[in-house]
């Protein structure tokens, strides 16, 4: 093996948190240093195809984040939107 590869080819999944327990935030900074990490590519392949799937996961996490907040300010405005009807 090369000496600028790192690890082993083994990703350790009981090492992440569970992507459906992680917050907006913690998935996007998780999703960031994946990136990041991919970007040296001084992996084997085996251990980077486990990276990118944590990645692809990361990214649909943070994908149902935003859409449940784009949602909620939805919901807002519309009650906003009512109470403004109502009042004239």
């Amino acid at each position: 093996m090369s000496d600028n590869v790192f690890g082993d080819g083994q990703v350790n999944e009981s090492a992440f948190t569970p992507v459906e327990q992680l917050s907006y935030e913690a998935a996007r900074d998780e999703l960031i240093e994946i990136v990041k990490i991919l970007e040296l590519g001084q992996m084997g392949l085996d251990e980077s195809l486990k990276y990118w799937e944590r990645g692809e996961s990361l990214a649909k996490r943070c994908e149902e984040h935003l859409a449940g907040a784009a949602r909620r300010v939805e919901q807002a405005i519309a009650g906003s939107d009512e109470g403004t009807n109502q009042q004239n």
